[in-house]
């Protein structure tokens, strides 16, 4: 267990913190309103100014995001309240403020990230009203762990919405309102808005469900017509304990569903075939990982943020697309029998790399 002693607090709530660490270079206003980083805090390893020269950039539906789905805190090795970026509206730390989100900063974030490197994944604890060691040491060995708590159904949406815009387009600093046909809808895992962006992108009518939703709803409305598929979502927390989400898809599965799974939704779709994930040491974190498209050779540049992976296993039923050039494993699956694709990095990646996005539209093309 290792104890830093020397931070300091450039906003703290005043409760104790529970979580892991993300290394990421850019694109952190967004990472840190994503669902996945539910009760978890953000580690930026990268130089000093890398974070406060930028400044939260506010967007519409950005509360709700906050709101919905926020991490527990944000370290950085170090923090000033001025900021440069046109688009900025305010600092991080009023930002962190007016949502009761601690943030740390003078930590030597770069040991931080060697250490998980060599220890794998970790939690923590940070608090502003607890010195003792033992008593800090305490709370962290009582804590429920990531394994034990359904993230799920803290994140997604309580009520169905209608996602009507499409990309960013910079030309304009607006979101584009495209043509669409075919209606899917989405099972909110945790939705990411730029995921809902590039559907609508790619000409689909999208329509956000609660994770509670009927499934049986969701069947008929697919046998009368009214729907082309489903979208299964990303989402925080370990796939396998989610066991009504896994029943529901497998009910999906055997109605022919054409089906895309990102993330969470790519390893559920993994387990409702009967292949169990597994857990990775220290996950797959950051926006440079190189995976390689088996269909056509392509080496693409991603953005990762998950924990656990699926089984070599499952290449008994479906064929693999897509691999991590860094450790091998499967990144990206068509499943043989059945109208269904998924992959585990994030082609939406909002601040970029791109060069995934092109998925969508094959999830497009098996409608």
């Amino acid at each position: 267990m290792v104890f830093f002693g020397g931070g300091k607090i450039f906003w703290a709530p005043g409760a104790p913190c529970l979580g892991v660490f993300l290394n990421l270079f850019a694109g952190f206003r967004g990472f840190s309103a994503a669902p996945q980083f539910r009760r978890r805090p953000l580690g930026n390893p990268f130089p000093p100014r890398s974070l406060e020269n930028f400044g939260p950039q506010l967007v519409p539906d950005f509360g709700r995001m906050l709101e919905g789905a926020f991490c527990k805190g944000i370290i950085v090795r170090s923090y000033q309240s001025r900021y440069s970026n046109f688009r900025a509206e305010e600092s991080l730390e009023r930002l962190l403020q007016r949502y009761n989100i601690l943030g740390i900063c003078n930590i030597d974030t770069r040991f931080l990230t060697k250490m998980l490197r060599d220890e794998g994944a970790m939690m923590m604890v940070a608090s502003t009203k607890i010195s003792s060691k033992e008593e800090l040491k305490h709370i962290l060995e009582n804590s429920p762990r990531i394994e034990e708590i359904n993230y799920i159904k803290e994140v997604s949406t309580k009520e169905p919405y209608s996602h009507k815009e499409g990309k960013f387009d910079f030309n304009t600093f607006d979101y584009s309102i495209p043509k669409t046909d075919k209606r899917v809808v989405v099972l909110d895992f945790g939705v990411k808005r730029n995921i809902l962006n590039e559907l609508v992108g790619v000409g689909l009518e999208v329509e956000v469900l609660p994770n509670s939703t009927d499934i049986n709803e969701v069947i008929e409305r697919f046998k009368s017509g009214d729907i082309a598929g489903v979208f299964l979502s990303n989402g925080p927390g370990d796939p396998l304990i989610l066991e009504e989400e896994q029943e529901k898809i497998k009910r999906l599965i055997e109605a022919k569903v054409p089906m895309f799974g990102i993330c969470l939704g790519h390893q559920l779709l993994s387990i409702s075939h009967g292949f169990d994930t597994y857990k990775l040491k220290f996950g797959h974190h950051g926006g440079n990982h190189p995976v390689k498209n088996s269909l056509n050779g392509m080496v693409e540049i991603t953005a990762q943020n998950h924990n656990y992976n699926v089984p070599d296993e499952i290449t008994t039923i479906a064929d693999v697309t897509h691999k991590n050039l860094f450790d091998n494993t499967i990144e990206g699956l068509k499943y043989r029998n059945s109208p269904i694709i998924s992959v585990q990095h994030h082609p939406e990646a909002s601040p970029g790399p791109h060069e995934s996005s092109y998925i969508f539209k094959e999830f497009r093309e098996i409608l």
